[in-house]
């Protein structure tokens, strides 16, 4: 029983598989076809990713990489993935994580947010509703996507911020405090100062903007009645009755 034990790590086995050399073969020539291409071929980046990961996690199950005299799966991403193998280890957890979504669904959200929806699945299991995750991914743009999934994985705001400071004089300082007051009383007390001054200087470009269309209307009908009476000819019997 020991020396059967000793046979599994963590559920995985550690007996080599027998290498099937025809299909190890096969599968090398795609991943190395998909890596040519994604070089010269930036659009298809992100509609093959999910063919990629497919075929990294076969080459770990079957230890293709013996092939090529290999010691090891870290060792075959360190030949295919010089620059960074983190991509890699991405696709393969896409593969093995987002089972449920179809693949045409995942080649139209994009790998760089599949990363994301891997964090999702990981956290919510076998109760993970991939659905609305996907649609979310194909309305939202990359950094916003990124925030929903921090923001649904933590609890908490993560959009980016910055402190900006003011210098005010003291005869400033009390209608600015009245604005902000009235600001939060309208907008709900939960809101914090910084959405409150947003909504005040909103407010003030939106009273802007209808004052300069309001005098760019004036200005051309000042134009137009200018340009009226500079072209305006008295008729044949108005000059009759002068």
């Amino acid at each position: 029983m020991i020396g059967w034990t000793n046979l599994w790590i963590d559920g995985r086995t550690v007996v080599s598989p027998e290498l099937n050399r025809q299909r190890a073969l096969i599968v090398l020539e795609k991943i190395d076809e998909i890596l040519a291409w994604e070089q010269t071929k930036e659009h298809e980046r992100d509609e093959r990713f999910v063919e990629l990961g497919q075929y990294l996690c076969e080459v770990r199950a079957g230890q293709y990489w013996r092939l090529e005299n290999l010691k090891s799966f870290d060792e075959f991403l360190e030949k295919r993935f010089p620059e960074s193998r983190r991509k890699a280890y991405y696709l393969l957890a896409i593969h093995e994580h987002l089972t449920r979504i179809p693949k045409r669904q995942l080649r139209e959200v994009g790998w760089t947010k599949a990363r994301e929806l891997v964090k999702v699945a990981r956290r919510d299991g076998s109760e993970f509703d991939c659905a609305p995750w996907v649609h979310k991914a194909k309305e939202l743009r990359k950094e916003e996507f990124k925030r929903e999934v921090d923001r649904y994985l933590t609890g908490k705001e993560t959009e980016p911020w910055e402190i900006i400071y003011f210098k005010l004089y003291k005869s400033q300082l009390s209608v600015v405090e009245r604005a902000l007051e009235i600001a939060a009383l309208m907008l709900g007390s939960d809101k914090s100062r910084g959405y409150s001054l947003e909504m005040i200087c909103a407010d003030f470009l939106a009273g802007a903007a209808l004052e300069a269309d309001n005098f760019l209307q004036g200005t051309e009908c000042s134009a137009s009645i200018g340009c009226s009476a500079a072209t305006y000819e008295p008729s044949d019997s108005t000059q009759e009755a002068k």
